[in-house]
């Protein structure tokens, strides 16, 4: 789930080094002459000015402005270069041409862990989170495994391209760029690679946003990108940052419902269920397989410190992981901790009933229905 994020920068110049289009643009590190770098990648206004930080939602947070002159742009980079981003300051802008359009696509490779092969997701509606559009308008998201045997066809990219409207000259270019986005997401062992918005010209498709997320287990094969834990942590929240240093599988996200589960596929899923009753998770926090007491006390107390969780919902499967030692680790989180807030916990498999036996004693019932959980927290 952590992966090695790639900068916006970075994986469109991996998308340019397969020769597809991305807009003309230039570099800006701080410290730089910002008005002469323009003017020597001769750019001309308008043009976008883009904190470069390891988080979704810069745009809704500022780091990313629209500028009509040179001046403005050398402006507006230097306030940036100041100014938070989730926390986080950039060390790099991008300063890009602003490309006019109208209509915004959505299209994504990720690894479909059921099917056990890379899934291609499209819509016609970009511009907005995945989420946020399999919330509103789960119909419009197209979803094409991809045999990996065989890979993506050219034939399949405009099947894809079609479903989502696109029509004409556009469809050659969405093919030739939904195809060499495959092979970056191979070719770089990739567990994301994605575009959004990908800007839909009378004549072509721009990607006007590139997101591309490495497998840590690969990085040998990438040594390009393979900087210290150090240099990228600079790029991390600071709770990301604290996560890491106890060793805690954690993504920080921009909802109110903390989400703890055993495993990255459950946890993933029950981020999903939030969202589809109407909740948003603040953040992806998977405790792994076989957690003892005191690592899921540690889990817990971490969300209670987490001000970005109002509740939290816990959703355990046992296996490996035994029911009696989570409950014991949030008993024990929740007598350690000064922070009180609502907790709602599904728990079920390996001595669960030893592990509801503990929550009752703590005032705590634990529910068998994950839907039904979901719901209650979502209420709270």
């Amino acid at each position: 789930m952590k992966g090695l994020k790639l900068f916006e920068f970075e994986a469109k110049e991996i998308i340019k080094n397969y020769g597809f289009e991305v807009p003309q643009s230039v570099l800006i590190k701080k410290g730089d002459d910002i008005e002469k770098k323009i003017k020597e990648a001769n750019i001309e206004p308008p043009l976008v000015v883009k904190a470069q930080v390891l988080v979704a939602g810069r745009g809704k947070s500022g780091g990313i402005k629209l500028v009509k002159s040179i001046d403005e742009a050398v402006k507006t980079a230097q306030i940036l270069f100041e100014t938070p981003i989730k926390g986080i300051k950039p060390s790099f802008i991008l300063i890009e041409k602003a490309i006019p359009h109208e209509n915004e696509l959505y299209v994504g490779i990720v690894i479909d862990r059921s099917l056990r092969m890379p899934l291609v997701l499209a819509s016609k509606y970009g511009g907005v989170d995945i989420e946020e559009i399999a919330r509103t308008k789960p119909e419009s998201i197209i979803r094409y495994p991809i045999n990996t045997v065989i890979g993506l066809r050219s034939y399949e990219a405009r099947i894809i391209g079609k479903s989502i409207g696109v029509t004409g000259k556009a469809l050659n270019s969405f093919e030739k760029f939904l195809t060499t986005l495959y092979k970056a997401f191979i070719e770089y062992d990739a567990e994301l690679a994605e575009s959004n918005p990908l800007a839909y010209l009378n004549d072509k498709v721009l990607p006007l946003d590139l997101r591309i997320t490495i497998d840590d287990n690969s990085l040998f094969r990438h040594e390009n990108y393979a900087k210290t834990e150090e240099e990228r942590l600079g790029e991390n929240t600071e709770y990301e940052i604290k996560a890491h240093e106890l060793d805690l599988a954690f993504v920080e996200l921009d909802g109110d419902i903390g989400v703890l589960g055993n495993g990255a596929g459950l946890t993933m899923t029950t981020m999903d269920l939030i969202y589809e009753y109407g909740g948003k998770p603040a953040n992806f926090l998977d405790m792994g397989g076989g957690a003892d007491a005191e690592h899921v006390k540690t889990c817990v107390k971490f969300l209670l410190d987490y001000p970005k969780a109002k509740k939290i919902f816990i959703n355990m499967f046992g296996g490996i992981t035994r029911a009696d030692e989570v409950a014991k680790g949030v008993v024990m989180a929740l007598n350690e901790s000064k922070v009180k807030k609502p907790i709602v916990i599904r728990l079920t498999g390996t001595n669960e009933e030893q592990g509801r036996e503990i929550l009752k004693k703590a005032g705590i019932e634990a529910f068998n229905d994950p839907i039904e959980a979901v719901k209650v927290v979502v209420s709270k």
